[in-house]
């Protein structure tokens, strides 16, 4: 599903934030990638959803291998991406509903099919009683599950997620990630970046680790035991 061979990236005046990277993740699996603030967790989701470009090395998602992919093509290879960001990144002077229905409407999706799918996604997060709300009437736990529900609204599959409870509080950040194991559970491939260490080791599923842009770890194999 997610295959970095070799995968290094240097930005302009040679910073090399990636270092022959390799790591695999496969279809329906769950793995962290972890490390220090600067260790590149953020540069690697950037490569898999062609946000940058890896400087050498080969990476493919999906089947496509992305060195290849021509920029007319990423918009259509990001259908299949749901991605979470830890700022949210809401429309706070549109609704809930409108927020999570615009992947859908960028599409082209017909209007009955995107009040149904709109409406199961706000559900799944519990949050199909705020869907008239404005995103600056939520807590900061409402806002991120809206920013979840936004990002799994076309069943995407792989789902990307960003430091998604740096701001939360411990509670709220368990409820965060029982979300995205349920999603899971029903066959979405996920990768979260993520420095709390505590609350992953609480959790039962791959750690991949980064430090300064080296891969330093990805213990046992994907499968939960």
């Amino acid at each position: 599903m997610i295959h970095f061979d070799q995968v290094s990236k240097r930005y302009e005046g040679g910073h090399e934030a990636l270092s022959s990277i390799s790591l695999n993740i496969d279809k329906g699996e769950m793995v962290f990638l972890t490390g220090h603030s600067g260790a590149g967790k953020s540069t690697l989701l950037k490569l898999i959803t062609r946000i940058e470009k890896a400087s050498s090395g080969q990476l493919r998602v999906n089947g496509q291998v992305l060195n290849r992919l021509r920029r007319s093509e990423v918009p259509h290879f990001r259908r299949n991406l749901g991605i979470v960001h830890q700022d949210h990144q809401l429309l706070m002077d549109q609704s809930v509903y409108d927020n999570v229905a615009l992947p859908l409407i960028i599409a082209g999706e017909h209007p009955r099919d995107v009040t149904r799918r709109v409406r199961a996604a706000l559900d799944k997060v519990d949050l199909l009683k705020r869907e008239k709300y404005k995103p600056i009437q939520l807590s900061g736990g409402e806002q991120q599950r809206v920013g979840i529900a936004r990002a799994v609204v076309k069943k995407p599959d792989i789902l990307l997620a960003d430091e998604p409870t740096g701001n939360l509080d411990p509670g709220l950040s368990r409820d965060i990630m029982a979300l995205f194991s349920e999603f899971n559970r029903v066959g979405t491939t996920v990768l979260i970046a993520s420095h709390d260490l505590g609350l992953i080791a609480r959790l039962n599923y791959r750690v991949a680790s980064l430090q300064d842009g080296k891969m330093m770890s990805t213990p046992f194999d994907g499968s939960r035991s």
